[in-house]
């Protein structure tokens, strides 16, 4: 079996008011998002049409994050794994969420849900 090419963007940073206590969903908290993309097969070219432009996907990426107000990291996730995946050249995309400022009554450095999806066609 064939391994698939990758894009991974790593630590895209979004202010965005998600969770499920009040104060969450009026005072914005940072957000970092992490994703990798497994590609199907491309030509060996130098064109940018045949691959994924990871600078269009990393804004996508950061409009749904900042858009509304999920309680649960794991929807936010979700959402973002659906915004990757609406590109017909990812297979699939491995989503992680990290909430470094979770209101948590114990000291900590982060916390983060993690889901892969694949493309249904």
């Amino acid at each position: 079996m064939e391994v698939p090419d990758r894009i991974r963007l790593t630590g895209i940073q979004v202010n965005a008011r998600h969770g499920v206590y009040e104060e969450e969903k009026v005072t914005p908290q940072l957000f970092v998002i992490d994703v990798t993309c497994s590609l199907r097969p491309r030509p060996a070219d130098d064109d940018l049409a045949t691959t994924v432009d990871y600078s269009e996907l990393a804004q996508g990426i950061s409009r749904v994050a900042r858009t509304g107000s999920v309680d649960l990291i794991e929807t936010l996730a979700e959402r973002v794994s659906e915004t990757v995946l609406a590109n017909p050249l990812i297979a699939e995309v491995e989503v992680t969420v990290h909430k470094p400022q979770a209101p948590l009554a114990v000291p900590f450095s982060d916390v983060s849900v993690t889901i892969t999806r694949r493309n249904p066609s």
